[in-house]
């Protein structure tokens, strides 16, 4: 088993920002380091004005990190922001370690928690982009050779060499994964076809979408106290009369900052947002800055620039609510469901949300349909709500809650008058 690298934390603090903030995203920093697979040894923050343009921190600050660094013999520091190229190159030769920011730290994870040969050609797209900028940096023991008078040389020729093979592959992963987006849509116009309806799971990283997703579907899907441990889309069925049936679909976990580079790549699995009718925003209720994860989760959707569709907040986790005055303070507050997808609590209020949602795209019906018709009894019961039925002697009557785009196929059994 190999030993955990040893790492240090570091932010700067601006005016306009609150100390608590900066400590939570800290401690959401930790989390991520150890999702990677590092012991944090110590952790450090500067307030300043605005970063230093060459080290991001000012220069005593380096040296504090640098002295923290070896006392606690870490292997790399880790700031909390994005560095820009210069800015990690001068901190990692000021520091004598390797430095990265949270954006590689992000791209190390999902590389890691990538399953499906879309998620890393997604992960590999993302870390190109960010690699690029940076190739001077790889370079830096022939920097001399790079360019200008009396330094030409096999530095630019290696550089240039390597920009223009990271440009081919971005090239090629972009027509992947344009074919993988053609894949997609032709299975979300299938899903359309069919009348199903699609419900898709948001939220923080972490907050219990997958445990909910393996709760009303019994699919499975790994689930842990880890950031981040789902990546690949998940499309299931959910089944359970007397509501209707749907397709409940799981995607990645937002997290505050989430670098530019993933929100791009991963377009091709957030596209299934833009295809639910109705998407389920799961919170941990138990979690003190959930309005904050509320927030990354608004400004992400919005950034997306979803068409408007119902959102039902699940208050996930409720059973770790310290209250049931502040359980139901929450529900007030957010209009929420207070369920909790380990227990099973509240999963029919949950699905009752969600058929309520629906509704709007459902037409009410009373039909007549010969018992001869098996097709259209079953249409009813497998994609619809029947309300009532009542069996006579010239068929069988039902009043039955259907998808509007499903309505033609019955139409001739529609009791008129």
């Amino acid at each position: 088993m190999s030993v955990p690298e040893r790492a240090v934390l570091a932010a700067v603090k601006l005016p306009r920002q609150r100390r608590t903030d900066v400590e939570e995203s800290l401690d959401e920093l930790e989390r991520l380091a150890e999702s990677a697979g590092a012991r944090v040894v110590g952790r450090l923050t500067q307030e300043r004005q605005a970063p230093s343009a060459a080290l991001y921190f000012g220069r005593g600050k380096v040296e504090e990190i640098r002295a923290l660094s070896d006392r606690e013999r870490a292997d790399l520091v880790i700031a909390d922001d994005p560095l820009s190229p210069i800015q990690e190159r001068n901190l990692g030769d000021s520091v004598r370690r390797r430095v990265i920011d949270r954006t590689v730290l992000i791209l190390d994870i999902f590389a890691q928690r990538a399953r499906t040969m879309e998620g890393k050609l997604q992960v590999e797209l993302a870390q190109l982009s960010y690699l690029l900028p940076r190739l001077v940096g790889q370079w830096k023991h022939l920097e001399r050779l790079g360019g200008g008078i009396g330094t030409r040389g096999p530095g630019e020729t290696q550089i240039e060499s390597d920009r223009r093979l990271i440009r081919r592959r971005i090239r090629k992963i972009a027509e992947e994964l344009e074919r993988v987006r053609v894949h997609r849509r032709l299975l979300r116009d299938r899903r359309r076809a069919s009348g199903m309806p699609v419900v898709a799971l948001v939220g923080y990283t972490n907050a219990g979408k997958t445990t909910l997703l393996n709760r009303l579907t019994g699919a499975g899907r790994t689930a842990a106290d880890q950031l981040f441990v789902t990546l690949d889309p998940t499309a299931r069925l959910v089944d359970a009369p007397p509501h209707p049936a749907f397709i409940l679909t799981d995607t990645v976990g937002f997290i505050r900052k989430l670098p530019h580079q993933l929100v791009a790549a991963f377009k091709a699995t957030l596209e299934e947002l833009a295809e639910a009718d109705v998407l389920v925003h799961v919170v941990d209720a138990s979690h003190p800055a959930l309005e904050d994860h509320m927030e990354a989760v608004r400004a992400l959707l919005a950034e997306l620039e979803l068409p408007p569709r119902p959102v039902i907040v699940a208050l996930n986790k409720a059973d770790r609510v310290d209250s049931a005055a502040e359980l139901r303070a929450l529900v007030d507050r957010f209009d929420g469901v207070a369920v909790s997808a380990r227990s099973g609590q509240g999963m029919d209020a949950l699905l009752e949300r969600v058929h309520a949602a629906l509704r709007p795209r459902a037409e009410r019906l009373t039909l007549r349909i010969p018992y001869g018709n098996g097709p259209a009894l079953a249409l009813c019961y497998d994609r619809g709500r029947v309300l009532e039925r009542a069996d006579g002697p010239d068929g069988i009557r039902l009043t039955v809650e259907l998808p509007r785009r499903l309505a033609a196929a019955v139409d001739e059994f529609r009791e008129r008058g």
